[in-house]
């Protein structure tokens, strides 16, 4: 039997957070990323994966994550505040659902990672995120 595809709702992403202190798992389902953290389901824009990637090849350099729940603010010049500016290529937020779109500097990074696009820091604290 032919192995199924990562990135699916049958074959997720099995991913860890870059210090590597919680688990979870992500797929694509459409247009959308899904992504699984115990009970809490949080979705992204897909296009989040590519539109990430091309701002980190242009910015050239490490830049931290900054992850930070969407009720807190983020940290000027990190991954977080990218994925909720006004500035990105979607004009605001990549998460889908109010209340649940932070948190994309913890959880996309590692995505990125996996698939071979970016480095990403594994340190307990302040990490960053590198394109390649």
């Amino acid at each position: 039997m032919a192995k199924q595809k990562a990135g699916t709702k049958e074959n997720p992403w099995k991913l860890k957070t870059a210090p590597g202190t919680s688990e979870y798992t992500m797929y694509r389902e459409g247009d959308i990323l899904v992504c699984k953290v115990g009970s809490t389901t949080l979705h992204y824009q897909w296009r989040c994966v590519d539109d990430l990637h091309a701002m980190l090849k242009k910015h050239g350099d490490w830049l931290e994550l900054g992850a930070a729940d969407e009720q807190k603010p983020a940290k000027e010049n990190t991954v977080e505040a990218w994925g909720r500016s006004e500035k990105n290529p979607v004009k605001g937020w990549y998460g889908l659902k109010k209340g649940f779109r932070g948190r994309f500097g913890m959880y996309v990074p590692p995505l990125l990672e996996e698939l071979g696009m970016v480095e990403l820091e594994h340190n307990p604290k302040n990490n960053r995120v590198k394109a390649k």
